[in-house]
């Protein structure tokens, strides 16, 4: 890990979000991020309040760059609709091996792993998946405006069905070891609902 001039918060959010996207958040004790970034004890409490805080400033980070990875990639006007989604695909299949499928989606298993037990991260997990969502339904209504996809094509429901189904295909790749699942949806995607 490279923090070249990245502040102590920064620093900590960033190790703390690779450490719980590999080990999940209940694994992450507060010393093994300390340990991990090299940031003393005091620290952490001069940031964050508790784990919890902490955990909420991992959330938002991530989504922040998710979101802007996302603008970048579905708000492409240089590129036909369907194509910025293919894109989008493609990229989430580059970044499970690169990680040799030991990650996946930071904020999907953050909403499978503490959404039952703690609703101020439910809360703030829904909300950034509602955002995603949002974003995808945009590029979809754009898609069906276009001619891409059919005129009665419900872009609000289908990006929800884009955005669940992506995220299970995420976990299977995790559990298989193998990006296969992430392309199979694809596939499927393509051949029967955006077409």
């Amino acid at each position: 890990m490279t923090f070249k001039h990245a502040s102590t918060r920064d620093i900590l959010i960033q190790t703390g979000a690779e450490l719980i996207a590999e080990q999940g958040y209940h694994a992450t004790g507060i010393n093994a991020v300390l340990k991990a970034s090299a940031v003393p004890k005091g620290s952490f409490y001069h940031y964050f309040a508790s784990k919890e805080d902490f955990g909420l400033a991992v959330i938002e980070a991530f989504a922040e760059t998710h979101d802007a990875r996302l603008a970048a990639l579905l708000d492409d006007d240089g590129r036909s609709p369907l194509d910025r989604l293919r894109r989008f695909f493609a990229a989430g299949r580059d970044d499970m091996t690169d990680c040799d499928h030991s990650r996946g989606c930071l904020i999907g298993s953050l909403g499978q792993e503490l959404s039952a037990r703690n609703a101020v991260f439910r809360e703030r997990l829904d909300a950034v998946l509602r955002r995603w969502e949002q974003r995808l339904a945009r590029c979809l209504e754009e898609a069906r405006a276009l001619g891409e996809l059919p005129s009665d094509t419900d872009s609000e429901a289908l990006a929800s069905v884009v955005l669940s189904g992506w995220q299970g295909a995420m976990l299977r790749a995790k559990t298989r070891k193998s990006a296969s699942p992430m392309q199979h949806f694809e596939e499927v995607l393509f051949a029967r609902l955006l077409r």
